[in-house]
C-alpha cells in the first residue's frame, strides 16, 4: 500500500521548513522528501540532506526520461523537482511522504498525488515580515532577495489554491495548527 504525501509551500521566508522539521521531530511515520536542484549549494548546507544538488544539464536529462514527479524552473537555470525515486523509497519504508516546496511545486504535487495529498500553504503575517526574515538570514544578494519578494507576491494569491492556509504569526501556534491537520489527515 502506497503511503500519503504531506505538501507544504510557502513564499520563502514564511517559516514552512521550521514548521516542516518540527513535524518530523515529533511525529512517527512521516519522511522528508529530499528535492533535486540545480541552483549552487549554500555553504551550510549538505548534499542529500537539504537538497540533491544536480548539474543543469543532469536536471535537464532527468526531465526528458520522465525521473521527476513534478519540476520546474523557477529562476533561470534554477531547477527544482521531486523525485520518483524519492517518493518511492519513502513508501517502500512503509512511510509517508513530507514536502517542503515552493508554492507552484505544491501545486503541481497537490494535482499529482490527489486525494492522497495534504497541500497546507503557510501564510506569513505579511509581506514586510517576509521581507525582514529574507534579509534576517543573511544569505542572499540584494537583487535575489528583490526577486523573492516579487514572486512571494504572485505566490500570496494562490494560497486559496491549497487545502488548508496556515497563518505563521507565532511559531509556536503555527507549529501546534501544522500537528493537528496532519495528524487529522493521517487519522493519527
Amino acid at each position: 500500500m502506497k503511503g500519503k504525501a504531506i505538501i507544504f509551500s510557502a513564499p520563502s521566508g514564511a517559516g514552512k521548513t521550521t514548521i516542516v522539521r518540527h513535524l518530523l521531530s515529533v511525529l512517527d511515520g512521516l519522511e522528508f522528501s529530499v528535492s533535486a536542484t540545480s541552483r549552487a549549494k549554500r555553504d551550510y548546507e549538505i548534499d542529500g540532506k537539504d537538497y540533491h544538488f544536480i548539474s543543469v544539464e543532469t536536471f535537464k536529462t532527468k526531465i526528458f526520461i520522465n525521473e521527476f514527479v513534478e519540476h520546474e524552473e523557477v529562476y533561470p537555470d534554477h531547477f527544482y523537482g521531486t523525485l520518483k525515486s524519492e517518493v518511492e523509497r519513502i513508501w517502500n519504508e512503509g512511510k509517508h511522504v513530507i514536502f517542503d516546496v515552493d508554492v507552484i511545486g505544491g501545486l503541481n504535487l497537490k494535482t499529482y498525488f490527489g486525494d492522497a495529498s495534504l497541500a497546507v500553504f503557510v501564510q506569513p503575517p505579511s509581506t514586510k515580515a517576509l521581507e525582514e526574515r529574507l534579509r534576517k538570514r543573511q544569505s542572499e544578494t540584494e537583487e535575489k532577495i528583490q526577486m523573492r519578494l516579487a514572486k512571494a507576491k504572485k505566490e500570496l494569491e494562490r494560497a486559496k489554491d491549497f487545502d488548508v492556509v496556515l497563518l505563521n504569526d507565532n511559531l509556536e501556534v503555527a507549529k501546534q495548527n501544522a500537528e493537528l491537520k496532519v495528524k487529522e489527515f493521517l487519522n493519527v
